[in-house]
């Protein structure tokens, strides 16, 4: 007979991502570029007890408009849980975003993985909504 035991352990977050075969780089300002074989690279960071993942799209300047605005907003509504945002930090440089944050408190193995597996997800969609954007 088997049955699953939920463990609480503590473990260093890269340590326990490089296992999990992610290759992961240490950045300025406690930022981490995180990045599984074939995919965009994640950047988490910590703050207090939440972690905050972000995947970078691109710039958006190019393709801006009302409709694509409009698809982005109804694609939201089928990618839980991660979700698109506009990163305005630089007005010179609009950058589309995927993002995400948890708290760490209570993290399982499962959760902490499975954003990233949501992240991935969400990019394929994504690039079909893009594509013609940007190809066209």
């Amino acid at each position: 007979m088997s049955i699953k035991i939920k463990l609480q352990r503590t473990e260093e977050l890269s340590e326990f991502l490089e296992l999990n075969g992610f290759e992961v780089e240490a950045l300025d300002n406690g930022v981490y570029r995180v990045q599984r074989e074939g995919e965009l690279p994640v950047f988490l960071k910590m703050v207090d007890d939440r972690i905050f993942y972000e995947v970078d799209l691109g710039n958006v300047d190019e393709i801006l408009s009302e409709e694509l605005l409009l698809s982005l907003l109804d694609l939201n509504t089928q990618i839980l849980p991660v979700s698109f945002g506009l990163d305005t930090s630089n007005p010179d440089d609009r950058r589309l975003v995927l993002v995400e944050s948890r708290e760490t408190g209570d993290m399982n193995d499962n959760e902490l993985l499975s954003v990233f597996d949501a992240l991935e997800l969400a990019v394929d969609r994504a690039e079909e909504l893009l594509a013609p954007a940007v190809n066209g």
